[in-house]
């Protein structure tokens, strides 16, 4: 180890992140010891360290799911990771229960997911499992940096996740409900696919930034009400001429509002993905899908297997980290925290440890 390792740990919900000075790692056989270079800080972290949303693993605990780094060391039957450079999935699957042989890989019984079953990235260092490690190049394309690349864990994958299972295609037309990260790199997504591209949301910056970034058309849902933004997406859709059978919608705000936005979206054969969470209830009329012949389907996470796919269309510059995303120092974790759950942030905030000195 080139430092001693230490992490921001929660104590409790509603409390500050605690610094904790970790104990050397010690990796079993089937383990790697990754030193972080960059932790993005999801709404989950939020959920988890100011909503109460329970963690897995009891408290205390490290949060943080979105690592890229470098492995330092590596239990013996995991020892050909070492110094390599990684992504680390932000749900690890065991690939040989029910679930993963059925190829439903996310909703793996077996499954870690760093930062909630065991400890996480707001950390010098992270112990994970070295089953679907994503391998970074160590030459990287200009403007690319391995603490960048840590939100392809979740906040790339996971729409990549949803728009495959969407089918998305140049046949049809894509809407994404909240376009800050994981809606922000999902607009991107369904626009390489070939797409014709809706963006609403609330903040005019993210519209924009969606719109010099693969959004056709973008619609500001302050000054639209629910039957004007459906009014103006069907009006693009048929102007947009494609051939696919009904909207793919991404519900990607987490937000009650954004749901609420989507549902009303839902038309004849509509494929309604829901990406984003939120604690919040809100009602909605479960006939519609009958009515529409429609389709609702949850999205948690991404299977391992994607993350290849999805580091390579940023390595491609299909899809563009920087303008989506704000460096912190991990020394800062208590307060960059609290400031993602304020919405304070303009953008998706990577926490990165200091250089070892």
């Amino acid at each position: 180890m080139t430092r001693n390792p230490y992490a921001f740990r929660l104590i409790a919900p509603g409390q500050p992140l605690e610094r904790w000075e970790m104990p050397p790692p010690a990796p079993e056989p089937r383990q790697v010891v990754v030193e972080v270079a960059g932790c993005g800080v999801c709404h989950t972290d939020v959920s988890f360290a100011v909503d109460g949303v329970p963690t897995r693993h009891a408290l205390p605990l490290v949060l943080g799911h979105e690592i890229s780094g470098r492995v330092v060391a590596a239990g013996s039957e995991a020892s050909d990771w070492v110094d390599r450079a990684v992504i680390v999935p932000a749900v690890v699957t065991c690939g040989a229960c029910a679930a993963c042989t059925a190829g439903r890989p996310t909703i793996c019984r077996q499954q870690f997911m760093p930062g909630n079953h065991g400890h996480g990235g707001f950390a010098t260092h992270v112990t994970v499992p070295s089953q679907g490690l994503c391998p970074v190049p160590d030459d990287l394309p200009r403007g690319l940096s391995l603490p960048l690349l840590s939100v392809v864990a979740d906040a790339v994958t996971t729409p990549l996740e949803a728009i495959r299972r969407a089918g998305l295609s140049a046949d049809d037309v894509a809407v994404f409900v909240g376009v800050g990260g994981v809606g922000g790199f999902g607009v991107q997504i369904a626009a390489a696919f070939g797409a014709a591209v809706v963006a609403i949301d609330v903040d005019r910056s993210r519209l924009e930034l969606a719109a010099d970034h693969g959004a056709d058309l973008v619609l500001d849902a302050t000054e639209l009400d629910p039957r004007e933004l459906k009014t103006a997406v069907r009006q693009f859709a048929r102007q947009a001429e494609r051939p696919g059978i009904g909207l793919k919608i991404f519900e990607t705000s987490g937000t009650a509002a954004g749901q609420q936005t989507a549902w009303a979206l839902l038309g004849p054969g509509a494929h309604l993905a829901v990406v984003g969470f939120t604690p919040d209830k809100l009602e909605l009329r479960l006939s519609n899908l009958m009515a529409f012949d429609a389709t609702a389907q949850g999205n948690w996470g991404s299977s391992p297997e994607r993350y290849p796919e999805a580091l390579e269309l940023v390595l491609r510059g299909d899809v563009v980290l920087e303008p989506y995303v704000e460096m912190h120092p991990l020394d800062r974790a208590p307060e960059v925290l609290q400031a993602v759950a304020d919405h304070r942030l303009s953008g998706r905030a990577i926490l990165v440890p200091a250089e070892p000195g």
